[in-house]
């Protein structure tokens, strides 16, 4: 996935179309000088809507759009005519993309399967012409009604991405190396941190021509979900992934600690990731000999764990093991 073809935020202004007016139009025949009200009533105004597709991973297409705007409905006509409906506005998004208000931060709306539809925006309805008003009393009303004003907001569109297994891990653990050396996918590789700006996904291949899907996301810094680093920009791509794998280098001081740090960030994010099943992986364990293996294993976290080192390839397949059962348990 190249890093630059994947758009996960876009903040888009948004507007529903008015609706019509209602007609205050009188029958008028040759014979018929007085036939009475016969206003037709305004079309509603166009919605904007929101709708799943699941042949599409990021949202590009929308990364230079910065106004929608859905159709006007017609007036109303003579012969109880009723106006056309503005045309309404699909905007196509990936599974997983999460509408929210710019202004109050409010949810709207989450796409989570394919061909889901949501009104975020919905249209003016249309006015009543003046047939709707004529009574034994006024028999001649020349009122009708205006059309309802459509909404406008700032919309944000967030995009969660979905796979099997999401690495979670400090800056420069070896997520993306793992990713590359597993996979097909060729991210952004460097010895400093943040090289990885954007999520990226990679289809790792397993026994008997199955697969999985694994997704590197942006390191993890402390305070991030407080926004820190790339803070909430990636904290949400770790919702929608089956089992986490957390990373954490063989060179780190306390890897115990390390992971724990790491558990906090997104439990201070959303409590219910801490309902995930976790697996830990040793990177770099490739500078290590067996005594200090043994060593680090007496004081590693309660959950299942394996050395491994991209580099040299080892544990790998092992690694691909654990994460098959966990996700076929999951």
């Amino acid at each position: 996935m190249a890093v630059s073809n994947f758009v996960d935020y876009v903040k888009i202004y948004c507007r529903s179309g008015n609706g019509g007016k209602g007609s205050s139009h009188f029958r008028r025949e040759k014979y018929i000088p007085k036939g009475g009200p016969d206003g037709g009533d305004g079309g509603n105004g166009g919605d904007i809507v929101m709708t799943g597709n699941s042949q599409m991973w990021t949202l590009l297409h929308l990364r230079y759009t910065r106004h929608l705007r859905a159709e006007h409905g017609n007036s109303g006509g003579g012969q109880r005519s009723t106006g056309s409906d503005g045309k309404i506005i699909v905007i196509d998004v990936p599974l997983g993309t999460i509408a929210r208000d710019a202004e109050t931060g409010e949810q709207i709306a989450e796409i989570t399967e394919d061909g889901q539809s949501v009104v975020l925006l919905k249209g003016g309805r249309g006015g009543l012409g003046n047939d709707h008003f004529k009574n034994s009393v006024n028999q001649a009303p020349t009122y009708s009604q205006p059309g309802e004003d459509g909404i406008e907001s700032f919309i944000i569109f967030e995009l969660k991405i979905l796979a099997d297994v999401g690495l979670v891990g400090f800056p420069n653990a070896g997520k993306s190396t793992l990713l590359s050396v597993v996979s097909a996918a060729k991210p952004e590789i460097a010895d400093y941190p943040f090289t990885t700006l954007q999520p990226n996904l990679g289809i790792v291949s397993y026994r008997d021509n199955k697969s999985f899907v694994m997704a590197d996301i942006p390191g993890i810094i402390e305070g991030a979900h407080e926004g820190k680093g790339l803070g909430l920009r990636f904290l949400r791509h770790i919702e929608r992934n089956s089992i986490l794998l957390f990373l954490v280098p063989a060179d780190s001081e306390d890897i115990k600690k390390e992971f724990h740090i790491l558990l906090n960030e997104l439990k201070q994010y959303n409590p219910e990731l801490l309902d995930k099943q976790r697996l830990l992986a040793i990177s770099k364990s490739d500078m290590l000999d067996d005594e200090l293996i043994e060593e680090i294993k007496s004081d590693l976290p309660d959950v299942p764990s394996i050395f491994i080192s991209s580099v040299t390839q080892t544990g790998l397949m092992k690694l691909k093991d654990m994460i098959w059962q966990a996700v076929n348990e999951e």
